[in-house]
């Protein structure tokens, strides 16, 4: 029996970054608005710690998915971590707050997309941010104050991020301490998104501050499995909360912002996806639209470690010393979002911006559960590149909405992916091998010191690299055979269907997406107010 949830003027799939937002802006003005999440509460404390989010990986925090065997990679299955807690992946992510580049969103408007330049997305950048850098920027021209997202430096970074700068600089990489601002181009500190030492989710942010509204009711564990449909509209969602059935109904709009394998798993189940797909697993086609699924791209890290004999990194950072300096006073190793230091560069100068991405962290970092492989201590460079060409999918395994969809990145079936990724083990190797490093550097353990040719280095990226967890792209905006929303994020053929999150993206941006994912869902608010007649609160002032 499906029991009546009520009716709400909207219904917002999925508490992560995205459905916080959209939860907030919509509900601002007396709107009734049903957020569902399928993950439980944001208790754990290991969300709020910021050194601590890899402990959330493969736990009830963790939708915990695998990819497809990737035959560029030995037929290996890729652990994606991806938040199912409020906050979504917010709450178990590196916190790090980077844009993209203006390329990025300039290409989205060329491709037909009207109002997604970076003149037109910026503002939304600024609306959501609270700036309070110290060290780099400053909130004018590139960053906003008094918005929901807390955005700051380092609270007390490790001595090594400051090396790997200094490292940088000395093999031709310029400083940068802004690298939301006038250039990405160079090395320094990543801005983050903690508060006093503390992770700043989007659940902080945008959610917890309005959970008091009378007109906001956000369920958690309360999967949604299937949009329901009148004609040709959306009228509401099923949803399963503690093993009962559930309709919701939506007299406005069904927002979804489940996330770039979510987002598309749901539209299939839902009849909206490529007919011949969904008629080989009994589902009654809604809409054809052969896009959905598709386009998928994610970044790839690569990583270069070395053995070190300096001792303050965080391969033991939560002795009790640690836990009491963080507890007491929200200082010490475990305020470190783990990449501290990082930044961009070229491989190739004909890139209209930089195509490389490092990440720098302080101990050993050799997968998503960051083991030790020995002991002592150690530091890594992760390299990573901006705009891979490879394209993969995200299909159904199954009709169970409960079942995992198959996701399928087809990593590095494009050579100039590879290319970059080498080059990049190079670049950081070089800056391994700077005088910054000299007094403290040991062995190389990954590649190895044994690794020489590039060929070498091709199979240590096959054998290791592993996802920098930035899946997008699966639900692409645009005008052409393959896009699934127009550039009002609006379901192509489906009436108050919208979806809002990192799988509209039709290229990914250059850099971390959660900062993008939250000025996509910023500005679907606003679309979402024009579309039904109401004025979108004013940004291009800010």
């Amino acid at each position: 029996m499906t029991r009546n949830a009520g009716t709400y003027d909207y219904v917002v799939v999925g508490a992560g970054s995205a459905g916080c937002v959209m939860a907030n802006r919509l509900s601002a003005d007396g709107d009734s608005v049903l957020l569902l999440e399928a993950g439980e509460p944001d208790d754990e404390s290991e969300i709020t710690i910021p050194a601590a989010f890899s402990e959330l990986f493969k736990t009830d925090s963790d939708w915990e998915y695998y990819t497809e065997p990737q035959s560029e990679m030995h037929d290996r299955e890729l652990y994606w971590p991806r938040g199912k807690t409020l906050g979504g992946s917010s709450s178990i992510n590196a916190m790090i707050y980077i844009r993209g580049v203006p390329h990025d969103y300039d290409t989205w408007a060329e491709r037909g997309n009207e109002g997604w330049s970076y003149d037109d997305v910026l503002p939304y950048f600024k609306r959501g941010e609270h700036f309070e850098s110290a060290a780099g920027g400053d909130a004018g021209e590139y960053h906003g104050t008094g918005g929901p997202l807390n955005v700051t430096d380092p609270e007390d970074p490790r001595g090594l991020a400051q090396r790997f700068v200094d490292g940088a600089t000395e093999v031709g990489i310029p400083r940068n301490d802004d690298f939301n601002g006038a250039t990405q181009e160079g090395v320094g500190y990543y801005h983050l998104t903690q508060k006093d030492g503390k992770r700043w989710s989007a659940a902080d942010a945008y959610l917890k501050p309005v959970l008091d509204r009378p007109n906001l009711t956000a369920e958690t564990g309360a999967q949604v499995t299937r949009v329901t449909f009148d004609g040709d509209r959306a009228s509401g969602v099923e949803f399963e909360q503690n093993g009962t059935r559930y309709e919701a109904a939506a007299d406005g709009e069904v927002v979804l912002t489940a996330g770039a394998v979510n987002s598309p798993q749901l539209l299939m189940l839902s009849g909206i996806g490529p007919a011949d797909h969904l008629e080989d697993h009994g589902i009654e086609v809604q809409q054809d639209l052969p896009g959905v699924g598709k386009n998928l791209q994610d970044h790839l890290f690569a990583f270069t470690v070395y053995e070190t004999t300096e001792t303050d990194t965080l391969d033991e950072a939560e002795g009790l010393l640690n836990l009491a300096k963080w507890f007491l006073f929200k200082s010490g190793p475990l305020t470190s979002n783990v990449a501290e230091t990082g930044g961009f560069t070229y491989v190739d100068e004909d890139e209209p911006a930089p195509d490389l991405q490092f990440h720098f962290g302080p101990g050993f970092f050799m997968n998503h559960g960051f083991d030790n492989p020995a002991d002592g201590h150690g530091f890594s460079i992760g390299a990573t590149q901006l705009r891979p060409e490879s394209r993969g999918e995200i299909t159904l395994a199954s009709d169970d909405p409960f079942d995992h969809p198959a996701i399928d990145p087809n990593y590095l079936t494009e050579e100039g992916d590879m290319h970059v990724l080498v080059e990049g083990v190079k670049k950081a190797r070089e800056i391994a091998q700077s005088s910054a490093f000299d007094d403290i550097r040991g062995e190389e353990v990954w590649p190895g010191a044994d690794v020489t040719t590039d060929e070498g280095i091709r199979e240590h990226i096959r054998e290791t690299a592993h996802t920098v967890y930035h899946p997008v792209g699966t639900c692409k905006m645009g005008d052409d055979d393959m896009a699934v929303v127009d550039d009002r994020l609006r379901v192509h053929g489906i009436e108050g269907l919208r979806v809002a999150d990192a799988s509209v993206m039709p290229t990914i941006s250059s850099g971390n997406t959660n900062a993008p994912v939250i000025m996509v869902a910023e500005k679907a608010a606003d679309l979402l107010f024009e579309d039904v007649g109401r004025e979108a609160e004013a940004v291009a002032a800010e």
